[in-house]
């Protein structure tokens, strides 16, 4: 008996590292090195170690100059336009005190309170939605970017919760029916996800910047916080810049000149 089942382990372990070896010829014929075609980045690709943005306050700080960044983000990601309470939203306009809670001040100067912040997604790079996630459906990429898996996402809404900066929204209906022309290059959603911005990794891989970015006409720059000669670091040397909730230790990537 005990001859026999040897026999059979040894049989069955054999036969696994077969299919093992076989599977990696098979990718190795194909010309994979290992990984497989479609694991190659696209060619045109843009890379970074921790993409961030700059957003200058002084150019873009009226809810007219942000309208149309908004809309260019929620065109090209499929984004429902559903009235609040409910509403969808990637990029939005907001006060100086309904941005950076922690600087309010009854004495502030008057043009800087009437300012409107372009808010989004911080893709911090402590996420405390990340850790929250019991499906894993948002994850950090090792660029730095916050990412949202909809098709693995439950629903449970936990990254709402945790998220300091309001910056997910959940379908509670049937998003499709408030697009009114769905961009094809984009997935559809549907109802009981979260969505969010993610600084536009879709178009990254095709050598593109975020959508918000080429429509701000330099009011937005994008790039990489870990390159000294990116435009991000040009900005952040030469300005002075502040982030939303900095105390909560979130380290956000996203700073605004004022």
């Amino acid at each position: 008996m005990k001859q026999s089942r040897r026999n059979f382990l040894k049989f069955v372990g054999i036969s696994a590292l077969g299919l093992g070896l076989a599977k990696v010829a098979g990718v190795e014929a194909a010309g994979g090195g290992g990984h497989g075609p479609v694991m190659e980045p696209p060619h045109d690709a843009l890379h970074a170690k921790r993409w961030g943005m700059v957003i200058d306050t002084r150019k873009l700080n009226t809810a007219e100059a942000i309208a149309p960044l908004a809309e260019a983000c929620h065109s090209v990601h499929n984004v429902p336009t559903i009235a609040a309470p409910r509403e969808m939203k990637w990029l939005w306009a907001e006060s100086f005190d309904g941005s950076f809670t922690e600087m309010e001040n009854d004495r502030l100067n008057d043009e800087i309170e009437h300012r409107k912040f372009a808010l989004l997604c911080n893709h911090c790079q402590n996420p405390p939605c990340v850790r929250v996630c019991p499906t894993k459906a948002t994850f950090k990429r090792a660029d730095g970017i916050t990412m949202m898996d909809m098709h693995r996402c439950i629903g449970c809404r936990y990254c709402m919760a945790a998220c300091p900066y309001g910056a997910r929204s959940f379908n509670f209906g049937d998003p499709q029916k408030f697009v009114a022309k769905p961009n094809p290059e984009y997935p559809m959603r549907m109802r009981g996800v979260v969505e969010k911005c993610t600084f536009c990794s879709e178009r990254l891989e095709a050598g593109k910047q975020p959508a918000c970015v080429e429509a701000s006409q330099g009011a937005m720059l994008f790039g990489d916080l870990e390159d000294k000669n990116s435009p991000v670091r040009k900005a952040l040397r030469e300005n002075f810049t502040i982030r939303r909730k900095p105390s909560l230790g979130t380290q956000p990537s996203v700073y605004y000149i004022i």
